[in-house]
């Protein structure tokens, strides 16, 4: 009789109850069967397991808070440095929050998906990611080279990580010598580039800069397409 294939183990970090049983039952489809879902509600019971279990990935659920944010891209920027052989997923409670993770992220993703997608949506763009090991290592630099143009530049980072210190525009300006006109046009266009709308949001992404340093620009971070 031949035997059962081993199931691929996947940790979820989910700190809601209800999201935490939403995604286990969706990981009893036949589309996801093959791996075997484990759920810790915070990161710390996660990292403890790594000392005794083989994970396959790893998925954080996020749920559109600043410190949580943070929390999730130190958690994932560990992980690539420790076990860099486990695929880093985020799924993020709406577009701005994938807008952020995407541009902010301080080391490579696998992807990022949306939870406002429906369950059908959802389960095949997981299952997709979870499924694209092999060829993402290979697409990464096709992925940068296609979307660099939407990465922040270094003056904008710059405008960002003085935001986010609490200086003014007008302070800025004259902190990188420019005049307030100019501070004032690359603020819109990183907050084009990140998708937000507001000064809370771009300081939101000002709130992640400062947590991380500014990648190395003659090897900038690669941007990583998230499913809408």
């Amino acid at each position: 009789m031949e035997k059962s294939a081993v199931k691929r183990s996947v940790a979820i970090v989910e700190k809601c109850i209800m999201g935490a049983v939403g995604l286990e039952h969706l990981f009893s489809s036949p589309a996801l069967n093959m791996y075997q879902p484990r759920i810790f509600n915070d990161i710390e019971s996660f990292n403890a397991s790594l000392k005794t279990e083989p994970y396959y990935a790893l998925i954080y659920s996020l749920s559109d808070g600043r410190e949580e944010r943070r929390n999730c891209l130190n958690c994932l920027k560990t992980l690539a440095t420790t076990h860099s052989h486990i695929q880093r997923i985020v799924l993020a409670s709406g577009a701005k929050e994938a807008s952020l993770i995407n541009h902010l992220s301080p080391s490579h993703l696998h992807g990022i998906v949306l939870k406002s997608q429906s369950l059908s949506e959802l389960r095949e763009n997981i299952s997709r990611l979870l499924g694209e090991t092999r060829r993402t290592n290979e697409s990464i630099h096709h992925h940068w080279n296609l979307h660099r143009g939407r990465l922040l530049s270094p003056t904008e980072r710059a405008i960002l990580q003085f935001l986010s210190s609490g200086y003014s525009i007008s302070e800025i300006a004259a902190r990188l010598d420019r005049n307030i006109k100019t501070i004032r046009a690359h603020k819109f266009n990183a907050m084009v580039k990140l998708g937000v709308h507001s000064d809370m949001g771009l300081l939101d992404a000002a709130d992640i800069l400062s947590h991380f340093p500014m990648p190395d620009r003659r090897n900038p971070m690669p941007f990583m397409p998230y499913h809408s």
